[in-house]
């Protein structure tokens, strides 16, 4: 009986054959068969990688987190304060998981740094508190706002009831869940998609402001710091809605196992 020739698998989705000139290794011949390292697939391009940090970043955060700051802040002058700061703290996280990314190759994010720095007991709690507590509550905040997004536009009389809401976030969270288990491929296309949508909605904030600057609209500058003076309490809030509005920087770590060269695109 002839053996069919064995075969084993690479991360790119194809095959190696095996070297036993198309035959399986004798049981009795005492030599070993091949194991090739199982890894993952390496999906995530130059403009897929942009596209996971921008549209990450520019969420929800971006389009809630300016009330907080400007209520708790008090002032105009205060808030944009508050938002350099935020932005130069997020510069400095992204600067830092930029080398950290090229150093350790490895997909995880802030687990597996942990777990390389201190060990596996804080890696550990550090997951579980990411899956338990963290990653749920970021998960509800944006997939509510996306809902009450939605169906905005239909109910721009009236108030948007509740319960729709909630049925529009649980099928939002569902869709997510089902294309990221189907195809990396596709969530990354529709990724780059919706990161699109989201600088077109954003330039469509900033180009008029823009505008109205030139014209010289700038009475709201002219006492920026007068209004209502930060309160203790306030301030650590703000600081908090600014960073969370610049949260996202550090997802792109979280899939370096399957970015193509990452010493050079995850930087």
């Amino acid at each position: 009986m002839v053996r069919k020739a064995a075969v084993s698998t690479l991360s790119n989705g194809s095959y190696l054959q095996g070297q036993t000139n198309g035959r399986l290794p004798s049981l009795d011949s005492g030599q070993p068969a091949r194991k090739e390292k199982v890894v993952l697939k390496k999906k995530v391009t130059l403009l897929r990688g942009i596209s996971i940090i921008i549209g990450t970043i520019i969420g929800a955060g971006i389009f809630i987190s300016p009330k907080g700051i400007l209520k708790n802040t008090g002032s105009v002058g205060m808030s944009l304060i508050v938002w350099t700061v935020c932005g130069i703290l997020s510069l400095f996280g992204a600067l830092c998981y930029a080398e950290l990314g090229t150093c350790i190759k490895k997909s995880g994010g802030h687990y597996t740094y942990i777990l390389e720095a201190f060990g596996p007991l804080p890696a550990f709690v550090r997951v579980w508190v990411e899956l338990l507590i963290i990653r749920p509550a970021a998960t509800a905040v944006i997939s509510l706002a996306f809902g009450r997004y939605i169906l905005e536009p239909f109910f721009m009389q009236c108030e948007i009831p509740e319960l729709a809401i909630k049925l529009i976030t649980a099928v939002g969270i569902t869709l997510v869940m089902v294309l990221n288990s189907m195809s990396v491929s596709w969530s990354a296309r529709i990724q780059i998609f919706l990161t699109f949508c989201k600088l077109v909605a954003i330039l469509i904030i900033i180009v008029p402001g823009v505008i109205q600057l030139i014209k010289g609209e700038t009475q709201h500058f002219q006492n920026a710091f007068a209004g209502n003076d930060a309160s203790v309490m306030g301030l650590p809030l703000a600081f908090y809605s600014g960073m969370y509005a610049y949260s996202g920087w550090f997802y792109l770590n979280f899939v370096t196992e399957e970015v193509e060269n990452p010493e050079k695109y995850v930087p």
